[in-house]
């Protein structure tokens, strides 16, 4: 595997953002209560944080040191607005679903965090191949704990307004708390514990 490859496969499980690193929690908590909700996020942070590590790669070289995290946020907002308004005009329902958090995700931590930790000292190549890895390392912690939530807490699952199958028994008694915050905090703390016990997660 070359580096291109390591670097983005580090980011689905050894860095993991949300199970390994407990980067971006917020939004993980506040919108993972379906899956169209952990897709269309998906969508937002990758944009912003592919463009984000590119840009800031390709000026790392002439970014003076004690302005660098300025421009930094200078750059991720100005994507964040940009995807604000793309989908305010192309998604709207999803837009009005993911509510404030699309916009806070100018100062999400993953975001930030990817500039300052990598992009700002790797090249293009590395830079993107780290975006596109914690990116969908993000995705697979949003749909897992989606899945798990709209499961448990309806006992249903739709996807995009396409029922795709109901559980009887959660359906006439659903556990309403996994679709309330303690909920995810629960998952997240059992799948974090998964994490650690099989030696992804190092002291």
């Amino acid at each position: 595997m070359g580096k291109f490859g390591k670097e983005f496969a580090k980011g689905l499980v050894l860095s993991n953002p949300v199970f390994v690193l407990a980067l971006g929690l917020c939004p993980t908590l506040a919108i993972s209560t379906s899956i169209d909700n952990a897709l269309g996020m998906t969508l937002a942070v990758l944009i912003v944080l592919i463009g984000s590590n590119v840009i800031i790669s390709l000026i790392r070289r002439f970014v003076p040191n004690i302005t660098r995290i300025p421009i930094f946020i200078v750059i991720i907002a100005t994507l964040v607005t940009v995807v604000n308004l793309i989908f305010h005009a192309k998604f709207p329902d999803l837009y009005e679903s993911l509510g404030i958090f699309l916009p806070l995700i100018v100062v999400n931590c993953i975001i930030l965090g990817r500039a300052e930790a990598f992009a700002s000292k790797n090249p293009i190549l590395n830079s993107i191949a780290d975006a596109l890895g914690i990116t969908v390392g993000f995705m697979l912690a949003l749909l897992i704990i989606s899945f798990l939530r709209q499961i448990l807490g309806t006992g249903n699952l739709a996807v995009f307004g396409t029922h795709l199958f109901d559980l009887p028994v959660l359906k006439e008694h659903p556990i309403v708390i996994f679709i309330l915050p303690p909920g995810a905090f629960l998952l997240i703390g059992l799948i974090m514990a998964l994490f650690k016990r099989t030696g992804v997660i190092k002291e």
